[in-house]
């Protein structure tokens, strides 16, 4: 009795051994969920979209795009942290999760702690546009126009804790202008309002502000890179103006802590292969970004860094969310 419990035991040990790396291995196996903190048709959608496609024909399992509002990114965040470390959840990472940490007084998790980096997909800027019935053309005839009009005008943001949103406190706190914030779901479904001239201006993800932009349906004034950004190289830096004003942003993949090294691995050098893939960089460009391959420990850095910087930046603004 006992030399058959230990032979049996010990074939459940080698079945587990076996299973645990093929698993690893035939990665994936089923489809995988790709949470992302905004709504459908903006920025971050956008680019999802354009590489869970990708992804994808890649890899021969569908990466399904899940919009989870709210919160400015955090409903999102926390739903993918709380799911299974399996690699079939995957979180769609942005300035706002950076920003969070210091904006937010009560989040539910430490998105550093928490999270495994996965990979970077690119880096952006956002943009300064405004509704067509606004009468500026520059940041500085926008500048004027807010000091001669204290507390009547409104931008709109993707939520709160967005890059959007502090892009736009930063620039109130460094030129004093006097501004309402209205805060939305997703900057896709603000711009209907900026149009309309119901809120006046939106500091966008340069994908959707450049799409708008370009259709006319409102007028571009300056992208937030320190320097033009090089897809727009007729739009001025609003440090041209604004000496010092900086906000640009970064796209990237994480997963919940403990998400296995292989799937990890894998996951990234797919990503760095979909950046050399001129079709896709090309498209890329067309949202305005530009590819930045990291490798998983890169990618964790950058986030730590960014959430350092942003930190700075909300105690400059001195604005808080309970």
């Amino acid at each position: 009795m006992f030399r058959f419990a230990r032979a049996a035991l010990l074939g459940l040990i080698c079945c587990i051994a076996s299973v645990a790396p093929s698993s690893a291995s035939d990665y994936p196996n089923r489809p995988v969920r790709w949470i992302i903190g905004f709504a459908a048709g903006g920025p971050v959608d956008i680019v999802a979209r354009i590489m869970s496609q990708w992804l994808s024909d890649h890899f021969g399992q569908q990466f399904v795009v899940e919009n989870r509002t709210g919160s400015g990114g955090n409903i999102a965040a926390a739903a993918a942290i709380n799911s299974p470390a399996d690699g079939y959840t995957l979180l769609f990472v942005a300035p706002n999760n950076a920003i969070s940490t210091s904006l937010y007084k009560k989040l539910p998790y430490d998105f550093l702690r928490d999270t495994t980096p996965v990979a970077s997909i690119m880096q952006l800027t956002n943009m300064l546009v405004v509704s067509n019935a606004m009468p500026v053309k520059t940041v500085q005839e926008f500048i004027d126009y807010c000091k001669a009009n204290p507390g009547k005008i409104a931008y709109a943001s993707s939520g709160y804790g967005t890059s959007v949103h502090m892009s736009a406190e930063l620039f109130k706190a460094m030129t004093k202008c006097d501004m309402q914030h209205v805060p939305y779901r997703g900057s896709a479904i603000a711009f209907p309002d900026i149009i309309s001239n119901k809120v006046q201006l939106i500091f966008d993800n340069l994908p959707s502000a450049l799409e708008q932009s370009r259709g006319g349906s409102v007028r571009a004034l300056g992208v937030t890179s320190p320097q033009r950004w090089p897809s727009v190289p007729d739009v001025p830096a609003i440090a041209e103006t604004v000496p010092g004003f900086e906000a640009v942003g970064f796209y990237g993949i994480s997963a919940p802590k403990g998400t296995p090294p292989e799937i990890v691995d894998a996951l990234n050098k797919a990503v760095g292969e979909a950046l050399k893939d001129p079709k896709l960089v090309a498209r890329l460009a067309e949202a305005g970004g530009i590819p930045k391959p990291m490798t998983p420990a890169e990618f964790g850095k950058l986030v730590a860094d960014e959430t350092e910087k942003w930190r700075k930046v909300v105690e400059f603004a001195g604005v808080s969310v309970d």
